[in-house]
């Protein structure tokens, strides 16, 4: 179950470094599209960015937190059920913030820097799954050895 636990959150914190890639994938296309003589409006369809990033965030992130959460109780990893808890919570932000960012687009910035957030705690969450030796900082593990 550890290794379930580390490959979901592992699985996410890529999946937030897919998001950041596939909305600068999408407005750079919107860019050189609206440059090339496109216009841009509500109707316009959305190109594959813009499908990837909600695909992503909408469906596939906040499903693979639910099942981490759901491991972390049988996982047996140290903070396991805090850490999940981390995550789940800061997808749960990141729909409010993208809700909230269609009304006041500055709240727009807020998505993006939880988006880091949620990058590291993930990132943490998939390391502290790898053990008592992955978390330990260079000089306790330098002084246990000598």
């Amino acid at each position: 179950m550890r290794s379930v636990y580390r490959a979901l959150a592992g699985l996410i914190a890529i999946g937030v470094l897919v998001q950041a890639a596939a909305i600068a994938l999408a407005w750079f296309t919107v860019i050189k599209d609206v440059d090339g003589g496109s216009v841009f409006t509500e109707d316009s369809g959305a190109n594959v960015g813009h499908t990837i990033h909600t695909i992503v965030g909408s469906g596939v992130i906040p499903l693979l937190a639910i099942l981490l959460l759901i491991i972390s109780f049988f996982a047996k990893v140290d903070g396991g059920v805090r850490w999940a808890l981390y995550v789940f919570g800061l997808v749960a932000l990141q729909f409010g913030l993208a809700a909230a960012a269609f009304g006041a687009p500055v709240i727009g910035a807020l998505h993006g820097l939880n988006a880091f957030a949620l990058l590291a705690v993930a990132g943490m969450a998939s390391r502290r799954a790898a053990g008592p030796a992955a978390v330990e900082s260079p000089a306790t593990t330098t002084e246990a050895t000598t």
